[in-house]
């Protein structure tokens, strides 16, 4: 049987590269037919824009010829390079709306203004487009990608991983779905806590643990610190808050008090 399967899948094969290939116009209006054009207009200016629309739109025949760890980990390299215009014109969903592609490119494609680099937070449409990009990957699997403010850094998560500028971060940890730049520094998700913790509980209603871990990278410095809550210390939703040179970790967002400072070096 799966010998048959083969036969006919080589056939195929062959059938169609004994045909005569469409002309280039028609390659080229099947292919980009859905670019707007306000989005042609800048992968004329952006290399690694293009990359990234021909790698994200036809996946599977990246994923035919290089296998999927392959594919992820060039696409993830690609992306610790590419702006949040590229991801737009890939026709990724935005912070505005995650589950389509821009709606507005005559806006979101613009040059930014020189205030832009300011924004921590960036929800379209506007000069630039957002600060955080969604890729649907075989139905449920989601890549995530966030820009610090002024795009110096991107993180990006997908399936449970992250990468920071193109790096593996905190491998060892199970990490939540859903991280934040705290500026044009700072990225931190949340992570399971310690198992042996006594306020912990996993149950099957919960399967994810109750008491949280935090994870602080510093892309300036290319390091990562994992903050883990002690006995004493009741992490069910611990929020990171940047107060001029430190960082006040609170052990939930009731606005209480801090439980650690940590000095920014």
């Amino acid at each position: 049987m799966f010998r048959k399967k083969d036969e006919d899948h080589r056939e195929r094969i062959l059938r169609a590269l004994q045909r005569p290939p469409e002309p280039v116009e028609v390659r080229a209006a099947l292919k980009w037919r859905h670019l707007a054009d306000p989005w042609r207009l800048w992968l004329r200016r952006s290399a690694a824009g293009v990359d990234l629309f021909n790698r994200w739109t036809e996946s599977s025949e990246h994923v035919e010829m290089l296998g999927e760890d392959a594919y992820r980990e060039q696409l993830v390299r690609l992306l610790s390079r590419a702006v949040p215009r590229d991801c737009a014109a890939s026709g990724f969903g935005c912070t505005r709306r995650i589950d389509r592609s821009c709606r507005e490119p005559e806006i979101c494609s613009q040059n930014p203004p020189a205030t832009a680099g300011e924004a921590v937070h960036r929800e379209g449409p506007l000069p630039g487009g957002c600060d955080r990009y969604f890729g649907w990957w075989g139905g449920s699997s989601v890549l995530r990608v966030a820009f610090s403010a002024g795009d110096r850094h991107r993180a990006v998560h997908w399936d449970g991983r992250l990468w920071i500028d193109g790096l593996p971060i905190a491998d060892d940890q199970t990490l939540d779905e859903y991280g934040r730049w705290l500026d044009d520094r700072f990225f931190v998700i949340l992570a399971e806590g310690p198992p042996d913790h006594p306020a912990q509980t996993f149950t099957w209603d919960t399967p994810v643990s109750t008491i949280r871990s935090v994870v602080v990278h510093d892309a300036d410095q290319g390091s990562t610190t994992v903050l883990t809550p002690t006995a004493e210390e009741t992490w069910t939703n611990p929020t990171v808050v940047r107060n001029g040179a430190v960082l006040l970790i609170h052990p939930d967002q009731a606005g209480s008090a801090p439980d650690r400072t940590l000095p920014v070096p």
